[in-house]
């Protein structure tokens, strides 16, 4: 007969995996990364809650002739900084799930 899984230490260790998780969570919040677009241009600040803390322009690339151009680097900044933001959280709850002895890959 094969071992049952103790149900009761599974429910627990998810449990504590969930609330580690909400820690991670809630201390990405209080942590930013920076991106930038057009080489510096424009860079944005967010941080782990996915929070735009800051949006600095170079003035160089204000041009009213082509604001088309400034909406671009904006759009790239900001798209970049959700990425950085995204990466930084999954990196976090992978360090802590892996002091769980969960499989790779389960988060």
């Amino acid at each position: 007969m094969s071992q049952q899984p103790d149900l009761n230490n599974l429910l627990a260790q998810a449990q504590q995996l969930q609330q580690q998780m909400l820690r991670i969570q809630e201390q990405a919040r209080l942590k930013t990364v920076e991106a930038s677009a057009g080489g510096g241009m424009v860079t944005a600040t967010m941080t782990g809650g996915f929070e735009l803390r800051a949006l600095k322009i170079d003035p160089q690339c204000v041009d009213p002739n082509d604001l088309q151009l400034l909406q671009d680097l904006i759009i790239a900044a900001v798209n970049q900084a959700i990425l950085k933001a995204q990466e930084m959280v999954q990196e976090e709850m992978q360090k802590a799930a892996g002091g769980m002895g969960l499989p790779p890959g389960l988060l």
